[in-house]
């Protein structure tokens, strides 16, 4: 896939298909750009393999694209792993010449077109950036919320809570992170953790 270095025409659909996990598949993604008519061999594709993601099938298909040509991808969030990326690489393949055409987004956008292609797509930009706006409102009122009732937002504990207020009644009288943690059993790593409240509500660091 993707792999013609040669560009005989201007005007090509090409396409980009992209998977960020190793549980995802390929598939739905190849089969949508199949069935526009875009050949194997003008089809590029990225996946991601152990901790990182591959990229090099994004560079090649920017490297190949002429003015003229539009990137077909099954939905935007393919070309960019978050919204700014997308937003930024779709603006400098505009300025190239070069369109973007997404297939399964609730509002498929096509920034080859004028008008109202170009405000679908402004609009798509806009309300995911609400979406996350949003998203960290809901998540800082949920947090307001659980500790106005003195709930715990969060993993759950490791440690019994009385070791834990055991470590703190012993920071309070002075003692050190290796005194604590030989006494309550509870690791350094977890004591910080445990200790952040105290230190927030007194003003005071953890003594090493």
């Amino acid at each position: 896939m993707g792999s013609g270095n040669d560009h005989p025409q201007s005007g090509l659909d090409l396409g980009y298909a992209r998977v960020s996990t190793t549980r995802q598949s390929l598939e739905r993604q190849l089969d949508a750009l199949a069935a526009t008519g875009i050949p194997d061999k003008r089809i590029y594709v990225d996946k991601k393999t152990g901790t990182t993601v591959d990229r090099d099938g994004l560079n090649r298909l920017l490297a190949y694209a002429r003015p003229g040509d539009t990137i077909v991808v099954h939905t935007l969030d393919r070309i960019g792993r978050n919204l700014r990326e997308v937003l930024n690489l779709v603006h400098e393949l505009s300025e190239k010449g070069v369109g973007v055409r997404s297939l399964a987004d609730p509002l498929p956008i096509n920034t080859a077109d004028e008008g109202m292609a170009r405000i679908a797509f402004l609009l798509l930009a806009l309300f995911a950036e609400m979406e996350r706006t949003f998203t960290a409102e809901r998540a800082a009122h949920a947090r307001a919320v659980a500790e106005a009732a003195d709930r715990r937002i969060g993993r759950p504990l490791a440690h019994p809570t009385d070791k834990i207020e055991y470590a703190r009644l012993l920071k309070a009288q002075g003692n050190s992170l290796g005194v604590i943690a030989t006494k309550t059993g509870i690791p350094k790593t977890s004591l910080h953790r445990y200790l952040a409240t105290t230190d927030q509500q007194t003003g005071t660091g953890s003594p090493t």
